[in-house]
């Protein structure tokens, strides 16, 4: 099995199914009928993806919680052969915004990470993440508590969320606080927003990365400045094929931005509502542009160098792709 890094995560998102029906269970809450007769989540679109999603979050109560998330995730990624992953969390679910909660919260998921480095080799870092759809003055307190921990486990700061609501420049203040703090910057765009969105997100919030980016190539003009820039993609394609946005894996775009020169990555973003894994992605790719392992490494590398880790955890984790 190859090594794979992966860059684009949603913790709450890559909860197995089983995991939050237990979960539920144990604490007799009620979600609703977010599953399916076989058990998966069910959902209709991607806005009601983002219904379902806040559901399946809202048994995530306490920071054992999320320990026990944690722990579930990573064994799943290991699984998979993922030895490096950033995943994305949000204050908003971890104790509303509130720092002394937001800390307790991260703490247990700190441990539960350093537990999984040890048994499953595995090791993760920490982008937090605004919610769009929250507005720009929920994403300030977000911003405040990602500063307020910034250290060798949270290294970047980002937003994910419905596209469609406001505008990435009304979030500026929130990415120039998490700069200014020394946080590396991502934004989920060009997703559903269109290539303008990715113009936007790089001008007005200034990231070095882009959650999505597949509709840049819409714009030939704009895949061309992002290849010329060296800005990194994270790229999703079992989730952008599964939620509609491309009929199917070789209609996925992946392929001609990553032939145009575009620095591309691979990630699940949330992988049991997509019904995929890092292997499944790395296998779906091979066959639909007949990728070998030669391509794969190359993709391992852009990820490991356009990782919000210091250096000396790319270099181990550099031995362990080489190995």
């Amino acid at each position: 099995m190859i090594p794979k890094i992966e860059l684009h995560l949603h913790l709450e998102g890559a909860a197995p199914p089983a995991f939050i029906r237990g979960l539920a269970k144990e604490k007799s809450i009620d979600i609703g009928g977010i599953f399916d007769e076989r058990g998966h989540y069910r959902y209709k679109d991607f806005w009601d993806f983002l219904k379902v999603y806040e559901a399946a979050t809202s048994v995530l109560t306490t920071p054992e919680d999320y320990g026990r998330l944690t722990t579930a995730v990573l064994e799943e990624s290991a699984a998979s052969g993922v030895i490096y992953s950033e995943t994305f969390l949000s204050p908003d679910f971890c104790g509303g915004r509130d720092l002394g909660a937001w800390r307790e919260y991260l703490h247990a998921m700190q441990e539960a990470a350093a537990r999984a480095e040890v048994q499953d080799g595995i090791t993760l870092r920490a982008i937090i993440t605004c919610i769009r759809h929250f507005g720009p003055e929920k994403a300030r307190e977000t911003a405040l508590c990602a500063a307020e921990t910034v250290g060798d486990f949270v290294t970047g700061f980002g937003i994910a969320g419905d596209e469609k609501a406001g505008k990435p420049g009304d979030f500026r203040w929130s990415f120039d606080c998490a700069r200014e703090a020394g946080l590396r910057l991502t934004a989920h765009a060009g997703e559903w927003g269109g290539p303008e969105s990715v113009r936007a997100a790089l001008a007005d919030l200034g990231v070095e990365r882009i959650g999505h980016g597949v509709r840049a190539i819409e714009d030939l003009a704009l895949v061309d400045e992002l290849a010329e820039r060296g800005v990194v993609l994270e790229v999703c394609p079992g989730s952008n094929v599964a939620l509609g946005l491309y009929p199917n894996w070789r209609a996925h775009p992946i392929g001609k931005l990553y032939d145009r020169g575009v620095k591309v990555t691979v990630s699940t973003d949330d992988p049991p509502f997509f019904h995929t894994t890092m292997e499944r992605e790395f296998a779906e790719l091979h066959a639909a542009f007949d990728w070998d392992e030669g391509v794969f490494a190359a993709l391992n590398r852009t990820a490991l160098d356009a990782a919000f880790c210091d250096a000396d955890t790319k270099a181990r984790i550099a031995k362990k792709l080489e190995g």
